[in-house]
Parts: C-alpha cells; sequence; structure tokens
C-alpha cells in the first residue's frame, strides 16, 4: 500500500469495514478515500462484490455517482496486489457461492496437525462466537498492514484474500447531513441538491441498477468552486436488474429481500412485499422532503440529527414508509407545518410539493420513474 497510496487518517468506521482518508503516492498525489473491506465471512464478501460491481459499471460515469480508482487485494500481511478492472475476484466469487471461506493449502495442514494433536479424545478450546455484524468489523491495527508491496497487474488473485481495499474519490464536505445541517438554509443550495440526486438516480436506473439503502448518509459532498457535488455512494446493497429502468416501462424487475435503513424505507418494502425500483424512488422523497423543509429526528441510539420525514402520532416518530404501510390512505401534509429545524428556509412551492407527494405515493406505479423525476423536477423548479 505504501508504494501506491499513504493513509492519513481514519474518517468513518461501519458494520463492514473502515474508511481512511488518503493521498496517492508521490508530489502532488491527489487526495482519495480508501476502504477495507475485511473478507471474512461469506455474506460480507458478497456484499463487497456486489458494491465492486455496481462501483465498476458506474465508474467516473457521472458526476454525482461515487467514482472507483481502483481495487487492492490484500493476500498477505505486507502484500496488496491490484485487482483487474474487468473481473471479479474468481476466489471470493467462489466463496460467496459456497458459503464458506477457502482455506489455503497451508492452514489446512495447520489445522490438520492440530487435529493429530488433539486425537487423544480431548475436545479443542471453543472461541466464543459474535453476531455477525461484530465479526464483520475489522480490528484498525489489524486491517492496516505495517508494510505493504503491490505485485504485478496482470497476477491472478491467490487464494486467501484476507480483504479488499476500494480507493475512491474523496469528500471533504461529509456526508448529506453533515453538510446540510452545518450551514443556513439556502434555497438555491438546496435546489442544487435535489437536482444532482435526481440526476444520479435517473443515471443509475438508466444502467439497471436499484440502490436499495439511499439516505443522507450513503450521499457524500464535494466541495468545489462552483458550490457542491454530491455523490450517491455506498452500494453493498444495490441489485443490477439487469435492463433499463428509466423510461418507466410496466415489467419493472422485482426483489423481495427486505433490506434498507427504517425512516426511508417504502411502504411495500415494510409490507413484505416484492418491490422494483420504484422504492428508490420513494426513499429519494423523502430525502427531498427533509432537505427542502429542513426536516430532523433523532432516531434510538443515534446521538446526531438526520434529516428525514416521518410521521408523528403522540410521542414517538414513525418512519413514513410504515406508517403508509400501515395506512395507505395517509394524508401527507406538504409543506410541513411544525416540527422543522431552525432556521427555516423558505417552503416548496406548489409544484414541489405536488411532485413529493407523487414521489411518497402508497402505490408505486403512482410514483414516477426516475427518468420521469428529473425532467418534472426541472419544471418544478422553473415555476417556483
Amino acid at each position: 500500500m505504501e508504494e501506491l497510496y499513504i493513509l492519513q487518517r481514519e474518517v468513518g468506521r461501519g458494520s463492514y469495514g473502515v474508511v481512511f482518508e488518503g493521498r496517492e503516492k508521490g508530489a502532488g498525489g491527489e487526495k482519495v478515500a480508501i476502504k477495507c473491506l475485511p473478507c471474512n465471512s461469506p455474506e460480507c464478501i458478497q456484499l463487497y462484490l456486489q458494491e465492486l460491481w455496481v462501483m465498476r459499471t458506474t465508474s467516473q460515469g457521472h458526476p454525482n455517482v461515487i467514482a472507483l480508482h481502483n481495487c487492492l487485494a490484500q493476500v498477505g500481511p505486507n502484500t496488496i496486489q491490484m485487482v483487474k478492472p474487468d473481473r471479479l475476484p474468481l476466489d471470493l466469487v467462489e466463496i460467496a457461492l459456497k458459503g464458506t471461506v477457502a482455506r489455503s493449502s497451508e492452514e489446512q495442514e495447520g489445522n490438520d496437525t492440530k487435529e493429530n494433536t488433539n486425537s487423544n479424545n480431548v475436545p479443542p478450546p471453543r472461541s466464543r462466537k459474535r453476531p455477525l455484524q461484530e465479526r464483520t468489523v475489522a480490528n484498525k491495527d489489524a486491517a492496516v498492514p505495517r508494510r505493504c508491496s503491490a505485485t504485478n497487474k496482470d497476477a491472478v488473485v491467490p487464494r486467501r484474500c484476507s480483504a479488499l481495499w476500494l480507493v475512491m474519490e474523496y469528500c471533504e464536505g461529509g456526508d448529506l447531513n453533515q453538510y446540510i445541517l452545518s450551514h443556513p438554509p439556502d434555497e438555491d443550495r438546496n435546489h442544487t441538491v435535489i437536482k444532482q440526486l435526481s440526476s444520479a438516480m435517473a443515471f443509475l436506473h438508466s444502467l439497471g441498477i436499484v440502490h436499495r439503502d439511499l439516505k443522507p448518509d450513503n450521499v457524500l459532498v464535494q466541495l468545489t468552486k462552483k458550490g457542491p457535488v454530491v455523490k450517491v455512494a455506498d452500494f453493498g446493497l444495490s441489485k443490477m436488474a439487469g435492463a433499463s429502468l428509466s423510461e418507466g416501462e410496466t415489467a419493472r424487475p422485482a426483489f423481495s429481500s427486505t433490506c434498507g435503513s427504517d425512516f426511508y424505507m417504502a411502504p411495500e418494502v415494510w409490507a413484505g412485499l416484492s418491490y422494483s425500483a420504484q422504492a428508490d424512488i420513494f426513499s429519494l422523497g423523502v430525502m427531498f422532503w427533509a432537505v427542502l423543509e429542513r426536516i430532523t429526528f433523532l432516531e434510538d441510539g443515534c446521538s446526531h440529527e438526520q434529516l428525514g420525514a416521518y410521521y408523528a402520532g403522540g410521542r414517538w416518530l414513525t418512519p413514513l414508509g410504515e406508517a403508509m404501510c400501515q395506512n395507505p390512505n395517509l394524508q401527507l401534509v406538504i409543506p410541513m407545518k411544525g416540527r422543522r429545524a431552525p432556521p427555516l428556509p423558505p417552503p416548496p412551492g406548489p409544484a414541489l410539493c405536488s411532485l413529493l407527494e407523487h414521489m411518497l405515493a402508497a402505490d408505486p406505479d403512482a410514483r414516477p420513474s426516475a427518468h420521469e423525476l428529473e425532467a418534472s423536477l426541472r419544471r418544478a423548479l422553473r415555476q417556483r
């Protein structure tokens, strides 16, 4: 790693990996974000491969989708190897398909030796199992090799790949929550953000990519002289539908696994029904509404405010999708008259309010496609 990139500091840590701020080696090296994904369970590897495949599909294809610069495989304590840009690491694909972590011949021999020494009917010591979410987070010191070297770019990735390193463009503005809530309300800035998000979604859906976990935490902000540039990121839960979704065709690919983040999930996902790319449009509607009106909430176990619309019933806040799952005829009040974080921006105009209502429809077929949304948003902003 030291021959290619310099790791400077940790900037984020989640259930599946660690993100570092780094810099390309050499004078004037570009600042990058480097995400370390430890390959220690088939379930995690499957998510990593999905993210890698989507990022390669979109790589540097749209200004509002995070760009992947490089992918590296850690194949030894001090060895990093480039992964070919035109294929996935085959050993990791095999692990994901078989559902077991492959072991090298050296490890197998070591295990055989241990079994022979324990053949006198004395059971080996048992390891304490932890929940999957804990097991997938690598220790920071263990995840970062002290000294690494890059090997031949065209070499085949060996069987024991202990971690993937994704090198991406760096976004110094943080995520959308941090960026919006750290600045005073600005109508033009809000409109810039939602236009860019709309454009990114039209691009992703045109490639047949359904994100499935859109939320402010997964939108990063790059600061430029011309203003903020938002970047849709974190494609671990994304799916490739295999066909363009941008023209609003009736036969949409359907998904069944429930995934996403509570306050942004569509009603059909909450209901456990099959769903399509239109679930992304609902999530985007929640985000648009929150950005335009500066609507925030505090989720259990979280210490910082988050952007998001919701249903307020008594003392408790209910995710909007869950409330609409329970009552599809729920009437939305747009613009929201209360519970907005001061200082307040001006409320969205009638055209924008109408568009939000369509994006947040309980019936997925009543929502605009990503392609229709991009055109409708441009018209609505001209009518403010």
